[in-house]
């Protein structure tokens, strides 16, 4: 099982303690966003988790007890971006803090173990191409030899997050104008020694130098543990989405940060209200489990493949 910590929430930075009691105990509960009083126990032992994708804008809270998962492979998604807290309210400075916590980060696990997100790109009066250009081209440098893949994706409006895009007026390229556009995120990605990937993006960019990546990367993940894994693309994702299938243990309208775009967090009173409903000794992110819930253990396994195939020998 890959377990992904998470694409509904910034658990490093807000859930750090919660999440490490959890792999102190060997297991926690996550609900179904559909269905609220139905939760599912999972097990996170290492004997099921063969690694651990996190999902994150600022993993100093979590750094110091990295330690702590040394029984299990993990690399995080760490998005930095250039915009200010206009767009994303509770992140501290890029330049000043997150930029020397990303190369620490990396000193630390390995360049091949962070993964630098920039996404997504939102377009407005104030974020235009020139921006997104200098501010991309002055983080590329400043992470060139941290990491070894940027990702981009392009913002995209759900009904979860269409308010907020409206109130700040974004935009979209023409398709020539963003190709134009991407070749210099490129070029700039090349020149850092950066691979450079999209994300979940219908658009084929190849032509401008930047593949579909896969987030849940499979690829990484066996170079990670040294086996194959028998597996499926994500099913639970968008058809664009090249993610390979895990289990994710976040929360939607959870996360502090903030972010203008985030489709995860639609409801600031529900964000509120979470959050003071979070117990680190808690197996719930938040909450605990109520009366009227049913709480179903659910089957994980080892993806590992356990056989040699002819393509090993």
């Amino acid at each position: 099982m890959i377990l992904s910590a998470s694409r509904r929430t910034d658990i490093p930075n807000y859930y750090s303690e919660w999440f490490y009691n959890r792999i102190k105990e060997g297991f926690l509960y996550v609900r179904n966003p559909m269905n609220f009083h139905q939760i599912s126990e999972i097990r996170i032992s290492p004997d099921v988790v063969d690694c651990i994708v996190f999902w994150t804008k600022n993993p100093l809270p979590m750094m110091e007890r990295l330690d702590e998962l040394k029984d299990y492979p993990y690399y995080f998604q760490f998005t930095l971006t250039g915009y200010g807290k206009d767009v994303e309210k509770e992140l501290p400075d890029k330049r000043t803090e997150m930029i020397p916590v990303f190369q620490k980060l990396s000193q630390k696990i390995g360049k091949e173990r962070v993964i630098w997100r920039y996404d997504p790109i939102l377009f407005s009066k104030r974020y235009t191409a020139e921006y997104h250009l200098k501010a991309f081209t002055s983080i590329a440098e400043a992470l060139s030899g941290y990491s070894e893949k940027c990702v981009i994706s392009f913002v995209d409006a759900y009904p979860k997050n269409k308010k907020n895009m409206e109130q700040f007026s974004c935009f979209d390229l023409e398709e020539t104008e963003l190709r134009v556009f991407v070749k210099e995120l490129s070029k700039a990605a090349k020149k850092n020694h950066f691979k450079i990937g999209s994300c979940a993006e219908k658009i084929d960019l190849s032509e401008c130098g930047v593949t579909h990546n896969s987030c849940i990367d499979r690829e990484l993940i066996e170079r990670l543990i040294g086996c194959r894994l028998k597996g499926n693309k994500d099913k639970n994702q968008r058809e664009e989405c090249g993610c390979f299938e895990s289990v994710e243990v976040g929360a939607y309208n959870t996360c502090k940060n903030g972010c203008l775009y985030c489709y995860a967090d639609y409801s600031e009173k529900s964000v509120e209200t979470n959050v003071l409903r979070h117990d680190p000794a808690s197996p719930l992110l938040c909450g605990s489990v109520e009366m009227e819930d049913k709480v179903n253990q659910r089957k994980v396994v080892s993806l590992k493949e356990r056989q040699l195939s002819i393509f090993d020998l």
